[in-house]
């Protein structure tokens, strides 16, 4: 007997609010990404939810062989040693001791720091700066239809989430884009068809 396909039904592969794996996310992201040059940093700051790692994922898309990095939690310094002239990607940076990023920033790197707050301080210099967050109806939709786009099973309908619902999910959630794939998550466990998803 064939096993079941839970979103067949969807002609959907999986549900698409589950999180992608990190090669998936940066190929979804819809974002102005900055141009990362040696010696020139730049922060993305946002808070959770917002897309700051997004940000930073894109990034890894853009430049292949970049060196991506979370500080977990409990952690106050990155393990990671690019080399000279390389991509290094380190997200959660407000984590790190300040004598440590100093040291980083002055390093020949291309460099991309993903915080919750402005790293100028601690730094010792400004940094450029891009703000994580904000979102208009388009720009959502957009995000919305290369999800499901990204599950989709083979030709013929998917589900959809038109204008009217993108707008109910900004005034319920706001920026808050992980809120909204997760309330998304519940709602593409529930459909029994391809069909216009009301909010």
């Amino acid at each position: 007997m064939t096993p079941a396909l839970p979103f067949a039904r969807l002609n959907l592969r999986w549900n698409p609010f589950g999180e992608p794996a990190r090669g998936d996310r940066g190929g979804l992201a819809v974002v102005d990404l900055p141009e990362l040059r040696v010696g020139d940093p730049v922060q993305v700051i946002g808070g959770r939810g917002r897309g700051k790692t997004t940000h930073l994922l894109a990034l890894a898309a853009r430049h292949p062989g970049a060196v991506y990095e979370c500080v977990p939690e409990e952690a106050d310094r990155f393990t990671s040693s690019p080399a000279d002239g390389a991509v290094f990607l380190l997200d959660e940076a407000e984590r790190v001791r300040p004598r440590l990023l100093r040291r980083l920033l002055a390093r020949p790197l291309a460099l991309a720091l993903g915080t919750h707050e402005d790293l100028s301080t601690a730094a010792g210099r400004p940094l450029r700066t891009v703000r994580a967050g904000g979102v208009t109806p388009d720009r959502l939709g957009e995000i919305l239809r290369r999800r499901v786009e990204w599950a989709r099973r083979g030709p013929g309908p998917v589900p959809r989430v038109p204008a009217e619902s993108v707008r109910r999910l900004i005034a319920r959630h706001g920026d808050d884009l992980r809120a909204i794939e997760g309330f998304l998550y519940d709602v593409f466990q529930e459909l029994e068809e391809p069909r216009n998803v009301q909010v």
